[in-house]
């Protein structure tokens, strides 16, 4: 009886000795590990330095965008009738009959789509043209694209840039129909800045040419 309580307690005090010694190093790695502070967050990581930032021409043409959005939101917040899209076929459309009218020494077209100012600078070149016995014939081949550029609410007048890039094929005769400078054959790329101007208490939806640029 006594022999079995010796064997007992030793097998006792070696099991002992092993759980100690597992928990001991089990307790020994826990206390290498830090304790993360609860207001550590996981995004705390990435540091100041590694956050990417935007080029000043990208924040420019994106605040640029916020604004011409800003713009649209006033304009349409007085006229529901007003679209962007259909603006813009509107706005290809004006561009193609003001050209072409010009082209042409269609001064009356051109009174009813412009404003007295861009009217005026119209008629003088085609009085010039004249003067010189020349004459246009141009072709717009295409209206590659159309993007609004700035859109502006003033009191209740609407004022909207719009840039047309087109290919156009020009070329100016003399009187006696000679070809004295430009070509049908090669059409060269041209992109214009245009502004429209409407009043939004008229009772018609159309716009006026008030300004144009070079885009």
């Amino acid at each position: 009886m006594i022999l079995e309580i010796v064997i007992l307690a030793m097998v006792a005090g070696f099991l002992g000795l092993r759980l100690y010694s597992v928990l001991g190093r089990r307790a020994e790695h826990e206390e290498e590990q830090p304790i993360p502070s609860r207001f550590e967050r996981a995004d705390d990581a990435v540091s100041e330095e590694r956050r990417p930032v935007l080029p000043a021409a990208v924040l420019k043409r994106r605040d640029a965008v916020d604004a011409n959005e800003a713009g649209v939101r006033a304009i349409a917040a007085i006229d529901p009738r007003f679209d962007v899209s259909g603006f813009l076929e509107g706005a290809k459309g004006a561009y193609r009959m003001v050209l072409e009218a010009f082209w042409q020494d269609d001064r009356e077209t051109l009174r009813e789509l412009c404003d007295d100012d861009v009217y005026a600078q119209f008629a003088a070149a085609i009085d010039a043209r004249e003067a010189a016995g020349e004459t246009l014939d141009n072709r717009l081949v295409r209206i590659e694209d159309a993007t609004i550029k700035s859109a502006v609410l003033d009191g209740r007048v609407a004022r909207i840039a719009v840039l047309f890039v087109a290919d156009i094929a020009a070329v100016t005769r003399d009187a006696e129909g000679n070809v004295v400078a430009g070509s049908l054959n090669d059409a060269v790329e041209s992109r214009d800045v245009w502004t429209f101007m409407r009043h939004l208490d008229a009772p018609g939806p159309d716009w006026k040419l008030d300004e144009t640029d070079e885009g």
